[in-house]
């Protein structure tokens, strides 16, 4: 039995407007494959009597494996703002694989990998068509975790000390939101910060700045979509930028819209 995951999804925005749209759906994966997937996720909507939905988010840095019916692929880390369409009725299932998880299936550096998607077949010697009608055949969330997951145990890859290290490195950038500087990470591992960067590239698909950054604007977009009153500079300073400017010019270019303006729009 696929056990629910109860947590509220982050890097998706405009939430709430969203939740009014589609049905987002999450599981947890079996204690076997948790160093490699963080959760399958689920989405349905029936837009049959309304005008197409434009969903929005902000990717977190790791590897989906998406199923939808004829564009199923695997989508590497994207750096910025991701863009779904829904219009009639639909599902699409995925797998969200850890940052760095994704790794020992591909055996190449995940930077090669970024902002691009690849052909299922071109990573596991399977049909994809079939394995997408297998999946999203099923009526329950359980059955189509259960074919997943009996297909990801048929491929499990060898276990990887560089992803334990990479997991626990992850662990500690969203669990210390002081966490805002490469320097922070490097000194709490030990690890040469030119090691890091290599790390970085190879399991990730992109540098520890980067990453550090990504989940601190999740958190400011999060923060900002609460409906509590938020004080920009404070904010932008908590999250390690030197002043206001810097974060709102970030936060622009990765959301689209000024920090004051999300937070107006999400309260709609």
């Amino acid at each position: 039995m696929a056990t629910p995951k109860i947590e509220k999804p982050r890097g998706v925005l405009n939430l709430e407007a969203g939740q009014k749209k589609f049905q987002l759906s999450m599981y947890l994966p079996v204690p076997k494959l948790v160093l490699f997937v963080e959760h399958y996720w689920i989405v349905r909507w029936d837009l049959r009597d309304e005008e197409p939905y434009l969903q929005q988010n902000l990717p977190h840095p790791t590897v989906h494996l998406v199923f939808e019916r004829g564009h199923s692929r695997i989508v590497g880390l994207m750096h910025g703002k991701f863009s779904q369409r829904l219009e009639g009725q639909g599902c699409v299932f995925g797998i969200k694989f850890r940052p760095g998880g994704f790794y020992p299936f591909l055996k190449s550096p995940l930077s090669a990998f970024t902002d691009k998607s690849l052909p299922i077949e071109s990573v596991f010697p399977v049909h994809s068509t079939v394995l997408e009608n297998t999946i999203l055949s099923k009526e329950s969330d359980e059955d189509m975790v259960e074919v997943a997951e009996g297909f990801l145990r048929q491929h499990m890859p060898a276990r990887d000390q560089n992803l334990t290290l990479i997991t626990d490195m992850m662990n500690f950038i969203v669990s210390n939101h002081d966490v805002t500087r490469v320097e922070d990470i490097a000194d709490r591992f030990g690890i040469a910060r030119r090691t890091l960067q290599r790390l970085f590239s190879q399991y990730v698909g992109i540098g520890p700045k980067w990453v550090i950054r990504r989940y601190r604007l999740h958190e400011a977009a999060e923060q900002l979509a609460a409906h509590n009153p938020v004080d920009l500079p404070t904010l932008a300073l908590n999250l390690g930028y030197f002043d206001e400017a810097h974060f709102n010019k970030d936060f622009k270019m990765y959301v689209g819209s000024t920090p004051g303006a999300y937070a107006k729009n999400s309260s709609k």
